[in-house]
């Protein structure tokens, strides 16, 4: 019972499956996720969230939070834009000359929604394929992690 409200209340471990945060987080990561930051304040800009994924409620995806409610997001040859002004992206890492997807928008981010991409930004299916994370499905912040490969890595804080 205890264990119940704590997992959903307060912190709760996660394990990351998928590349799209590489090199921030590696598949086969755990770490561990602040379930109650949100109560008391929204995600910001360069946040590593847990979200209820669009297109599949049932499943849980972590990206980072690019854009927020309001603004207006625009992605040219891979460099990011909010409200025309050019964002520091220390984040977004590419592996291929070319992406595919070098250009987006732009777009106004709706109310209550936010724009979210993973680190790995040539090997991530994200807010640029699926559209809008919705405020209300964000459960969490990313905080540290607990588990790693390369045991050099655990304990880090995730940023």
């Amino acid at each position: 019972m205890i264990s119940s409200a704590i997992k959903k209340n307060i912190v709760r471990a996660y394990r990351i499956p998928a590349s799209s945060m590489e090199p921030t987080l590696f598949p086969g990561d755990y770490f561990i996720v602040d379930m109650k930051i949100y109560k008391s304040e929204r995600p910001k800009r360069g946040d590593i969230i847990i979200f209820e994924y669009p297109k599949d409620p049932s499943k849980d995806f972590v990206m980072r939070v690019i854009g927020a409610e309001g603004e207006k997001i625009e992605i040219i040859r891979n460099k990011i834009y909010i409200n025309g002004q050019l964002i520091d992206d220390p984040w977004g890492h590419f592996t291929m000359a070319r992406s595919s997807i070098e250009d987006y928008g732009p777009v106004r981010i709706p109310e209550g929604s936010l724009f979210v991409m993973g680190d790995n930004r040539d090997n991530s299916p994200d807010s640029r394929f699926w559209g809008f994370v919705n405020i209300k499905k964000v459960k969490g912040k990313v905080l540290y992690l607990y588990w790693a490969k390369n045991k050099a890595r655990i304990g880090i804080e995730i940023k």
